[in-house]
């Protein structure tokens, strides 16, 4: 075979690159952005001393931001009929997976977004509020504004959904799969992350790193909890023998009820910790107006 042929040996091959490589590059990234102070002039280029021209713009406002958020609503419920949905090519077991992790994601946002001091661009005096600039990293200094504006919740519209494509790109030992699948899901939850990033950078609800680091909290939830459960999920693919039962014994007819609970019980974990996000939400979460 020609030199110029001939495949990369080296460990994870050129498509076949580690979703741990992808999120542990994403760090250093998202601290080097930090480091530069690019948010500040970046926000100045688009904001004035009276605020932010785009902030209520019709496009923006109510189509890229309520809108995009609707239809990721609509996306969630989507993955719970998918879950649901039978002979499908991913074990239900993985794709209950990815549906709580998607959950995940979103809670997690949420949590630290609460909990952070740090408030929007739109809330400081340089754009017309009454906080002062302090930097996210400045853990437990207020800034006079109301705060909990850091990560950026529009942003997990689409991050969130991450995990869509770990069963593809980091499928469990035993599965073959199209990794080009799971790349196109990959590209579409970034690239949804990122417009709704922008539209908020615009807007003025957030500087630009707050889109990373949601991307960054988003990534590391969806590849650390498909690692830890990716022996439950592997044990799913070993077939197991099967006894058959004697010609002569009676076949039991199904219990109809029996049958809706073994559909609807995987439900319950995302179920849960979906109202536990819609009851942050109420403190001004995920879905409040950043």
């Amino acid at each position: 075979m020609h030199a110029l042929t001939r495949p990369l040996s080296w460990p994870y091959g050129p498509a076949r690159t580690s979703p741990t490589i992808w999120v542990l590059a994403l760090l250093p990234l998202t601290l080097l952005w930090d480091a530069t102070g690019l948010d500040m002039a970046i926000m100045q280029a688009i904001g004035t001393p009276q605020g932010f021209p785009l902030q209520d713009t019709w496009l923006l406002s109510q189509v890229l931001h309520n809108g995009l958020r609707h239809a990721m609503t609509g996306v969630w419920l989507a993955l719970l009929a998918w879950v649901l949905w039978p002979g499908l090519q991913i074990p239900r077991r993985e794709r209950l997976t990815v549906v709580v992790l998607c959950t995940l994601s979103l809670l997690a946002v949420n949590l630290v977004k609460n909990a952070s001091l740090t408030s929007c661009p739109w809330d400081l005096r340089a754009f017309g509020g009454s906080a002062t600039w302090v930097s996210h990293w400045a853990w437990g200094v207020a800034d006079g504004g109301p705060g909990r504006c850091f990560p950026g919740g529009h942003a997990s519209s689409g991050f969130a959904f991450v995990a869509v494509c770990l069963p593809w790109l980091d499928a469990p030992v035993g599965a073959t799969r199209r990794r080009a699948t799971g790349q196109r899901w990959l590209a579409l939850a970034m690239g949804v992350g990122l417009i709704a990033g922008v539209v908020q950078t615009l807007r003025g609800a957030h500087f630009p790193s707050h889109t990373l680091w949601t991307l960054l909290i988003c990534a590391s939830v969806s590849l650390g909890g498909w690692r830890m459960v990716r022996p439950w999920l592997e044990t799913r693919n070993t077939p197991k023998p099967t006894p058959t039962p004697p010609a002569t014994a009676p076949q039991p007819l199904p219990d109809a009820s029996e049958g809706v609970w073994t559909a609807l019980r995987p439900l319950l974990v995302p179920m849960v910790a979906m109202l536990a996000v819609l009851w942050l939400s109420r403190l001004g979460g995920y879905f409040g107006p950043t």
